[in-house]
């Protein structure tokens, strides 16, 4: 049954999946990652390749070689188990692919192996993942604008998460975070983005740390008048974070999304006085519904 769920996951994703594979980085992600099955397969290159096997035939798997991709595929299935989105799944299997097949090249020829690392990390430093270009309903701050944003009325309530463009986890997250804006944005409960790898003295002014090994990105935090009033994942006393799963169940129970938008909701029917007026619409912040046209109605009674 382990085996049988990640599979039925895939398949249900399956068109998403092909989708993703047409782009031109994973497309070549998916080359690099089967290198070695082509090598060992193709005829004409297979039979001057070295082999282990009892029986002599170099265009088929030795045991130690099927030892190796059974293991990497262990290692796999236990990183996907605590995978949130497709692109984590996909991403893992392309990563650790790519990993056995430096071992195994490694292996089979120094020469070889020397060859893949270094198209592995030419590859790696000029190729990134697309990022995410579907609707979302979030302002993106810049180091001079996100003052003035958080504290324009202390009434409203700010969602912002910090984040890198480097960040695989951030680019796998940009999905979540955008279908949460498009259901609870409205005009009291706001969603915002800083990228704090392009403007490095907001990570330091509201500490969060772009340190891979800090695991800090994306953090999401909760402001209202400026201020901060709670943040995840959380961060120790040695600056690292707590274990949080990103999913969209734990942001929705811990930000307590559900009640922020029924209040705000109130609010833009004209029931509310905790809210404040609407900011002014613009291309940027798209409003679900147009605010105070009840009370003034209200008031040429």
């Amino acid at each position: 049954m382990a085996l049988l769920t990640p599979l039925f996951a895939f398949l249900y994703h399956l068109p998403q999946v092909y989708k993703w594979l047409l782009k031109p980085y994973y497309v070549a992600s998916l080359f690099m990652s089967v290198a070695f099955l082509i090598v060992r397969k193709t005829p004409g290159i297979c039979e001057h390749l070295s082999t282990q096997r009892e029986d002599g035939n170099s265009c088929d798997f030795d045991w130690r070689e099927v030892e190796i991709l059974m293991f990497l595929s262990a290692i796999v299935m236990m990183k996907n188990r605590r995978a949130i989105t497709v692109e984590q799944h996909v991403g893992n299997i392309i990563l650790f692919s790519k990993v056995a097949n430096v071992i195994l090249f490694f292996r089979l020829d120094i020469r070889m192996g020397l060859l893949y690392l270094t198209l592995c990390i030419v590859f790696l430093m000029t190729c990134k993942p697309p990022l995410y270009m579907g609707p979302e309903y979030i302002k993106y701050f810049s180091d001079k604008t996100i003052d003035d944003e958080l504290e324009r009325d202390g009434r409203v309530t700010w969602i912002v998460e910090f984040f890198a463009n480097w960040s695989p986890e951030c680019q796998s997250f940009a999905s979540i975070y955008a279908d949460l804006s498009l259901k609870y944005n409205c005009a009291a409960l706001k969603f915002g983005k800083i990228d704090v790898g392009r403007y490095g003295e907001m990570s330091k002014k509201f500490k969060v740390s772009t340190s891979p090994l800090s695991k800090q990105l994306p953090s999401l935090v909760l402001f209202q008048g400026g201020n901060e009033l709670m943040r995840r994942p959380q961060v120790d006393k040695k600056g690292r974070a707590v274990s949080w799963s990103f999913t969209e169940e734990n942001i929705i129970r811990e930000f307590n999304l559900n009640e922020l938008y029924q209040r705000s909701k109130k609010f833009s029917k004209g029931k509310g006085e905790r809210f404040p007026p609407v900011l002014e619409e613009d291309e940027s912040e798209p409003q679900t519904e147009p605010m105070g046209e009840e009370s003034e109605s209200k008031k040429d009674k």
